[in-house]
């Protein structure tokens, strides 16, 4: 888990509390570097595994450690595993939150206030040459940022829409807004961190989306996808899938193109989508769908940004 402003802002709404991340790893280990949990006095989300070192790393997080903790599995914990962790324990809130930028963030887990030499030449060689720096160097922590979240939109609540919902949302970096033309359509809980939108029309929230959304269009409605491509191919996309056969894409190419779309916004329409290999359960649709697209968000985070931010 990357450090997520976004997501860190979302969770300060809960009130202040401490992040306990996996700053080193030795030999066999539950996760891996990285790995992160947030700690209240009355909840935790995400895992650093589980077990002994999760529940004594909560009970610590609880009593207000801050700093590094060197945890020798086997001896400390009794755990098989044998390996070796360094957790680091950090409050966090909104202000702290503001300070993160760049695509990397550095700054002290320990007593020092001056940068060691050894993390400024690191920050050197990411800038210099994109050496990736080690997570933890003396003190000091360094990790990646994740960048803004692709928003998402998923256009109808049926099956598949359910099964995609299921799928993607536990997924990072991700956005997600989910239309339709009723709340009666939508399942009792929404999971958290996606947006439900309702219009008796879904077709007119499309101004809504930012011009560089990823859009799933699988609503119950032919005339309604139908629509929804044609304004969104007007508003502007970063992608579009149209769930449909070979027989449906066929017919909506020559309705897109009557509609004045030329043959390139036509052709970047991915239809059908998923797997076909999969088969047509909802869950296997959802699978293929969710596969390409992490596929193409991983593809496409190569951009360079400012890389750098020290604190």
């Amino acid at each position: 888990m990357s450090l997520d402003p976004a997501y860190l802002v979302k969770m300060a709404d809960h009130g202040r509390f401490t992040r306990v991340v996996v700053a080193r790893a030795q030999g066999s280990t539950p996760r891996e570097e990285g790995a992160a949990m947030l700690v209240w006095p009355d909840r935790v989300i995400g895992t650093i595994g589980g077990g002994a070192l999760e529940f004594s790393a909560i009970e610590s997080a609880r009593k207000g450690l801050q700093g590094l903790q060197k945890v020798p599995l086997g001896p400390a914990m009794g755990q098989c595993c044998g390996g070796a962790v360094v957790l680091g324990y950090e409050a966090w809130d909104s202000a702290k939150i503001t300070q993160i930028s760049g695509e990397f963030h550095a700054r002290s887990l320990g007593h020092s206030t001056a940068q060691p030499l050894a993390v400024t030449r690191a920050l050197a060689r990411l800038r210099d040459r994109g050496e990736i720096p080690k997570m933890l160097i003396e003190d000091w922590l360094i990790e990646p940022v994740t960048p803004p979240a692709t928003p998402i939109w998923i256009w109808g609540a049926g099956h598949v829409g359910r099964a995609l919902i299921g799928v993607l949302h536990p997924l990072p970096g991700l956005a997600i807004t989910w239309a339709d033309s009723g709340a009666a359509r939508f399942p009792d809980a929404i999971p958290e961190g996606v947006t439900p939108l309702i219009a008796h029309n879904p077709a007119d929230l499309v101004t809504l989306a930012p011009r560089d959304a990823h859009h799933i269009v699988l609503t119950y409605s032919h005339a309604l996808d139908l629509e929804l491509c044609h304004r969104l191919l007007n508003h502007g996309i970063g992608a579009l899938g149209l769930i449909g056969s070979q027989t449906k894409w066929a017919r909506f190419r020559s309705r897109l193109a009557a509609l004045g779309h030329s043959d390139a916004q036509i052709s970047g329409i991915a239809c059908p989508i998923g797997d076909p290999s999969l088969g047509k359960h909802p869950q296997a649709i959802a699978l293929g769908v969710a596969g390409a697209l992490v596929k193409r968000l991983s593809a496409g985070h190569t951009a360079p940004r400012e890389r750098v931010r020290a604190g």
